[in-house]
């Protein structure tokens, strides 16, 4: 059995808005990551750096279809896909799917906490893409190694 970490939520942006909210670094570094080296592209491999950790994160295996979906590795044991959906009030709903773990006590503790960090991570595009707001920012702060040990 393979577990599996979910989270959706619905846009009120056009697909096209949301999708590029995902591929393109100058728009995921407000509300994601703190650094990528590029878009996200099919073939590319690409770094990125959260702001609250010191790691740089590896994303692999990048394959994306326009305006539909962008998979992804950065854990060797899982494939993250995102899949976009217009909606007819022309709003999206974007989904996130991150499965390939066996079922272990560890696992699934990986499992559940996925889960909320994917429904954070939509959570704080929705809130830039429609509101311009940065949820995420000092939002996670106190996992700094440099500023709270």
């Amino acid at each position: 059995m393979k577990l599996e970490s979910n989270a959706a939520i619905q846009i009120q942006k056009p697909i096209e808005k949301v999708f590029e909210g995902i591929v393109n670094p100058d728009i995921m570094t407000k509300y994601f990551i703190s650094e990528s080296s590029g878009w996200l592209e099919t073939g590319k491999e690409l770094i990125w750096k959260f702001p609250e950790f010191e790691e740089k994160f590896p994303i692999t295996e990048v394959k994306v279809e326009n305006n539909k979906s962008i998979s992804f590795v950065w854990d060797p044991e899982t494939v993250v896909l995102i899949t976009l959906k217009s909606l007819p009030d022309n709003t999206t709903l974007v989904r996130v799917n991150e499965t390939g773990k066996v079922l272990t006590e560890d696992n699934l503790k990986w499992a559940l906490e996925n889960s909320g960090g994917w429904a954070n991570f939509l959570a704080c595009m929705k809130a830039y893409l429609e509101y311009g707001i940065q949820l995420r920012k000092g939002a996670f702060d106190y996992l700094r190694k440099d500023k709270y040990s």
